[in-house]
């Protein structure tokens, strides 16, 4: 097994027998994604889709949470509120390879350990398929924090739950558990927290031992499938985004990050 890891390890890459494990690990900020983390990310990601080595990628947070969505103090600041808040550059094709993950062939499965918050759910819709720890948790919270969705929520979420409990979980910012994802079908799997990644990574093992161009021409049959049928959702979402972020204040999320935090802690 080898391990890399970014400055200060706040991102964990392992590679073992062509799976690689990405670990956000910003324990103490619950994973939430600054420019730094968020860049880091997006480049092991690609650095792990052109690795010869890995066919399938598992993507998992250190605990207790997954990922606490974008890091709403540095959003906050006077520098946070711009078109580009994490500071790298994101060339991509289309409105649906924008986001929190660069455009792969390889599969990515999200291990899902704890709270996975507005842009943590995000990251979390963003992967092929999810299992999920007991401990799991999932919310929209972006009309809380007076924010907008820009990587896909208002396409990704309604193709897995359906628009009625997506609208639901948007507007009303409440978490879900575990066993309500799995019987929405947000999960795919719901297992002990002590075996997470081992039941994350067997499956990553079943699609190892398939012949991987036939594997990853699926995936992409799969993923053109879905964005010729919401093409022009993924258009107007990151529309409004753009838009509302010409009007939005760093005051503003500052003051709504406290009262969404606070909340927070009656939930979990």
């Amino acid at each position: 097994m080898t391990e890399a890891a970014t400055d200060e390890k706040i991102l964990l890459v392992e590679v073992a027998d062509r799976v690689a494990t990405v670990t956000l690990n910003r324990p103490a900020a619950r994973n939430a994604l600054n420019r730094a983390l968020s860049k880091a990310l997006w480049q092991a990601l690609q650095d792990l889709e052109q690795d010869p080595d890995v066919d399938v990628v598992v993507v998992t947070g250190s605990d207790p949470a997954f990922c606490a969505g974008l890091d709403l103090k540095e959003l906050g600041s006077s520098s946070g509120v711009t078109e580009e808040r994490f500071g790298v550059e994101r060339p991509h094709r289309s409105p649906a390879e924008s986001g929190p993950l660069p455009p792969m062939t390889k599969p990515v499965i999200g291990a899902i350990n704890g709270p996975a918050i507005t842009g943590g759910f995000e990251v979390a819709l963003r992967c092929d398929f999810l299992v999920a720890s007991e401990k799991a948790v999932f919310a929209d919270t972006h009309a809380r924090v007076g924010i907008m969705p820009d990587w896909g929520l208002t396409v990704l979420l309604p193709q897995a739950i359906g628009v009625r409990r997506a609208r639901e979980m948007s507007l009303t910012g409440n978490f879900v558990d575990a066993r309500t994802a799995l019987e929405w079908g947000l999960v795919n799997h719901v297992v002990p927290h002590e075996e997470l990644l081992p039941f994350a990574r067997k499956l990553a093992t079943d699609i190892v031992s398939n012949d991987q161009d036939a594997a990853r021409r699926l995936l992409r049959t799969y993923a053109e499938a879905a964005f010729a049928a919401d093409a022009a959702a993924w258009e107007l979402e990151g529309e409004v985004a753009r838009d509302w972020r010409s009007k939005i204040t760093a005051e503003r999320i500052e003051e709504r990050r406290r009262q969404v935090t606070e909340r927070g802690r009656t939930q979990i």
